[in-house]
């Protein structure tokens, strides 16, 4: 049988955490080394609802993010990169019903006036 080359962590962390992943790769001098993997960015989720994944958004890590252009991060509607369509949509109908609830209180208001 063949025997195994060992491996030696390049870093002090020991213990086989996620941010302690890695790959074994073999140097050009035949050598087995440890390569240490980046954690994979998540997609954004929606700040209201909590569920639903932001489209049209680069799954990134919060480093990565700042760096990233305006572009990659937002998606050109209100609230865009922050809130799901479903989330603002819901938010204007609120809003505009709130509105049209504060009319029609005037209204009744102004003919309350009018009978006396």
């Amino acid at each position: 049988f063949k025997m195994v080359q060992r491996l030696t962590f390049r870093r002090r962390l020991s213990y086989n955490t996620k941010s302690n992943r890695r790959a074994v790769s073999k140097t050009p001098g035949g050598k087995l080394v440890y390569l240490y993997k980046k954690k994979l960015g998540t997609v954004p989720k929606c700040g209201d609802c909590k569920q639903v994944k932001l489209h049209g958004i680069t799954p990134a890590r919060p480093k990565e993010m700042m760096s990233m252009t305006k572009r990659l991060k937002t998606v050109s509607r209100t609230y865009g990169g922050s809130r799901c369509h479903k989330c603002v949509r819901d938010r204007i109908v609120r809003a505009f019903l709130i509105e049209e609830q504060k009319i029609v209180v005037r209204v009744l208001k102004a003919q309350e006036a009018n009978k006396k």
